[in-house]
């Protein structure tokens, strides 16, 4: 009966829809995020078995589209995650979809896929404080799935004439992401959210979070942040957390991803590295370099599975 197979649970005399299995999903984060980091879950998968970390917790203070973090709960390979996010559009989402799954999945549902709506939508991520949690988190969702590249101050896929070669619901597969959702949610018990200024984040929760713990910090790009993202550093802030990261602040083993410019490699000379190629598709296709810095002591898989990637240094060359 596939996915429209049913339970009868007897004690309660009801019928419910069979779980969604995990091992189906292709893909496990609902939103694009520009800058996301997907396909390094299987080197990250490695490195928590080259560590034993397997079946600790797993940490992103800069959680966007979490997209590493829920395939290694949703794989079983962590026993928790905690995903942060200061932005209040991507908090207000991901709140959405643990505590208002199915309101969520509804407005999913049934939602016209037309630049009138995208308008309406528009308009109340421009006013935030004026709307509650889902309101704010459906437009973020709705944005990001029909905006070009998931930016949510891009534009409309296809254009607001709709002449391009995709679009509007060129990226809007209702059922497919609801699925996501759903699954999801289900491991809501498992999922701590908060929504903190990073570095004052990473300050409390490193003296809380056991020592069985991988925390990997992805900060906004530096270069292009300010395009990308809704909130975004300025240098001093990278400095800061970097100061951190590398002073000693964290007690947990970390890695640190960045946009391989020689700004941040010079806020991480004494930390190990590697640098890699990753697929890159906003606003346009291309490859990116990037540079991975981590923790002493924490063991480096060979490789980074799907992408491409050089020798691990030991220091950094500015």
């Amino acid at each position: 009966m596939g996915w429209c197979a049913t339970i009868l649970r007897e004690d309660l005399a009801v019928i419910e829809p069979a779980p969604v299995p995990t091992h189906r999903l292709r893909h496990f984060t609902p939103l694009r995020y520009p800058g996301g980091k997907g396909k390094l879950a299987g080197f990250v998968k490695a490195l928590l078995k080259a560590n034993s970390l397997l079946d600790g917790e797993y940490v992103e203070p800069y959680a966007g589209g979490a997209a590493i973090a829920l395939e290694l709960l949703l794989h079983e390979y962590v026993s928790r995650i905690h995903i942060n996010d200061v932005s209040r559009p991507i908090h207000a989402f991901w709140k959405s979809a643990l505590s208002y799954t199915d309101e969520l999945c509804g407005l999913i549902r049934d939602v016209p896929l037309t630049t009138e709506e995208w308008d309406a939508q528009k308009a109340v991520l421009s006013h935030p404080d004026d709307h509650d949690d889902l309101a704010v988190g459906f437009a973020t969702f709705y944005l990001n799935r029909t905006n070009r590249s998931g930016i949510l101050n891009g534009g409309i896929i296809g254009g607001r004439d709709q002449t391009g070669p995709w679009k509007i619901d060129a990226r809007f597969n209702a059922p497919e992401l609801i699925t996501r959702i759903t699954a999801i949610a289900r491991m809501r018990s498992r999922i701590t959210l908060t929504r903190k200024d990073a570095l004052k984040y990473l300050k409390a929760g490193s003296q809380k979070w056991p020592d069985k713990t991988l925390v990997y910090l992805d900060p906004p790009y530096f270069v292009k942040g300010r395009e990308l993202y809704h909130d975004f550093y300025q240098p001093d802030d990278h400095a800061d957390v970097a100061k951190f990261v590398v002073g000693g602040g964290l007690r947990q083993r970390w890695m640190v991803s960045y946009d391989n410019v020689k700004e941040i490699r010079a806020l991480y000379t004494a930390a190990r590295h590697v640098t890699y190629d990753i697929g890159y598709s906003a606003r346009s296709a291309r490859t990116g370099s990037e540079v991975m810095f981590f923790a002493d002591g924490l063991k480096v898989p060979p490789d980074l599975g799907t992408v491409k990637t050089k020798s691990v240094q030991q220091n950094l060359e500015v």
